[in-house]
């Protein structure tokens, strides 16, 4: 059975209202109240959310550039890849290019999209775009005002140990990184296009 194309009539809850519940610069707090399948009426809460695009920039000498920046929700500074919010009607090639050079400095040559993930499903409707990059060549970072992020490089190895033991939780990261271990064993394949062909596509 292929389940990406089902969806089944008997589990769709049906929207009676909505409310904004909070309307902030990132986040956009929903009330809805929907009919479950069986008639009853309950409440959802969730946030609304552009959307990002998250980068897996690979060096030319085997390595990974990765970020640590602290995380309010979390409490502590955390290891993650590259990402950013996309702007208002922004593909993610750009928004890709964008973060990549601001937070890292870097520009790439080549770029493979993976796909979407919805990493909140229950209580957002964040969708991140997951893209590989290569042919990467430094440049100046060119952070926003007030923000503060340390860029290093790991080894492709080490970032696996990490999501093994904890260190590396961040969702998209983990993803990214079976991901990298796949494309590095040959598993699977990529289809790669130029900065100027991933910009107009």
């Amino acid at each position: 059975m292929d389940v990406s194309q089902t969806e089944p009539s008997h589990l769709k809850e049906t929207q009676v209202s909505t409310e904004r519940v909070f309307d902030g610069q990132f986040l956009h707090v929903r009330r809805d109240t929907v009919r479950l399948p069986d008639g009853v009426l309950a409440t959802r809460e969730y946030i609304k959310h552009s959307g990002a695009v998250m980068v897996i920039p690979l060096l030319d000498n085997g390595r990974v550039l990765m970020e640590r920046q602290w995380r309010t929700p979390m409490g502590r500074v955390m290891v993650e890849f590259p990402a950013g919010k996309l702007d208002a009607g922004e593909c993610w090639q750009f928004c890709a290019q964008r973060e990549l050079r601001e937070e890292t400095g870097y520009s790439a040559a080549q770029w493979a999209y993976i796909g979407a993930i919805n990493n909140a499903i229950s209580y957002s409707d964040e969708a991140i775009h997951l893209t590989f990059a290569r042919g990467l060549k430094a440049g100046r970072q060119q952070l926003d005002a007030h923000e503060f992020l340390e860029v290093f490089e790991a080894e492709p190895a080490d970032l696996l140990s990490w999501v093994r033991d904890g260190t590396v939780t961040d969702v998209k990261t983990v993803i990214g990184a079976f991901w990298l271990d796949k494309l590095l064993s040959g598993q699977w394949e990529l289809a790669w296009q130029s900065l100027d062909a991933a910009a107009t596509t």
